[in-house]
């Protein structure tokens, strides 16, 4: 193989557009499509080629990226991309699509001899852009060699977490990471309203806790977005949140554990998106705390 690999990126979202870009500065030949072109386009101002259809984005392509909203959206593109698929490239699976879906997306790499990595990866938009995301991968040793120059264009580290990508190890993982992490951004949004309640300024809250077991660079993070009124362009959207605290929910249910706490997240997110913030950061989860946005 050369040194550039042709990569097609399905999905040009906020995680998607900054893979794509990163993997041409890497000096890969990148070509995306993502459903809403507009979204596309600026990619190509990078180098990108922008695709009109799935199968334009995947012809010749010795990997394919799909970075979709869900299981069934991966399912749903690469059927449409399948007349163009080349038996034989590495289908790079990055989409946060739950347990259950892992199973038929690999059944369908299967079908149409594609070599299956699950590899979804831990990051927002920041560390996305920077090409510093942690890639979580499972899938077969032989074929890393093609792959990993893929991985180590969009991120700072790859943790390998087993050989078959269809047991989908790497995506249990990341449904735990992100267990951690919405219940985390769920509880910033709750001590800032509660503050707010009781009037208490959150400032002393942070001293409070300054440099002990309980303070977190990421509680500072998610509480100043809101504070300072950052919430857009969002680091991860709330609507993306809820849909991945459902997917954590159903896994431990289907697995006979209750998550009471990633379930109350759920409907928190739900609850921010339906005020309106669905496209806001996650950290906009704080409005659920109110009937109505509160009043500076």
């Amino acid at each position: 193989m050369t040194d550039q690999l042709t990569v097609g990126v399905l999905g040009t979202g906020i995680m998607g557009a900054a893979m794509a870009r990163n993997l041409v500065r890497a000096g890969h030949s990148v070509r995306a499509w993502n459903r809403t072109r507009a979204k596309a386009e600026p990619l190509a101002a990078d180098g990108a080629h922008i695709a009109d259809t799935p199968a334009g984005a995947v012809q010749g392509a010795d990997v394919v990226l799909t970075m979709l909203y869900d299981g069934p959206a991966a399912l749903e593109v690469m059927r449409e991309a399948a007349p163009a698929l080349r038996s034989g490239a590495a289908w790079v699976q990055s989409t946060t699509a739950g347990i259950d879906a892992i199973a038929d997306l690999a059944a369908f790499a299967d079908e149409h001899g594609l070599v299956f990595y699950d590899a979804p990866v831990l990051g927002t938009r920041q560390p996305a852009e920077a090409g510093r995301l942690t890639v979580l991968a499972a899938g077969p040793v032989d074929g890393r060699a093609v792959v990993e120059p893929v991985f180590d264009a969009v991120g700072a580290r790859t943790l390998w977490t087993g050989d078959d990508g269809a047991a989908g190890s790497a995506t249990r993982l990341k449904l735990v990471a992100n267990s951690w992490v919405l219940a985390a951004t769920a509880a910033t949004g709750e001590v800032l309203a509660l503050s707010q309640a009781l009037d208490v300024d959150p400032q002393n809250f942070f001293d409070l806790i300054a440099d002990g077991p309980l303070d977190m660079g990421y509680l500072k993070a998610k509480a100043g977005l809101v504070l300072d009124g950052r919430l857009s362009p969002a680091q991860f959207a709330v609507a993306t949140a809820a849909k991945d605290a459902r997917l954590i929910v159903e896994a431990g249910r289907r697995n006979g554990v209750r998550l009471d706490v990633a379930a109350a997240t759920a409907e928190r997110m739900e609850r921010a998106a339906a005020q309106g913030h669905g496209e806001e950061d996650m950290a906009a989860a704080y409005f659920a705390s109110f009937d109505e946005k509160p009043v500076d």
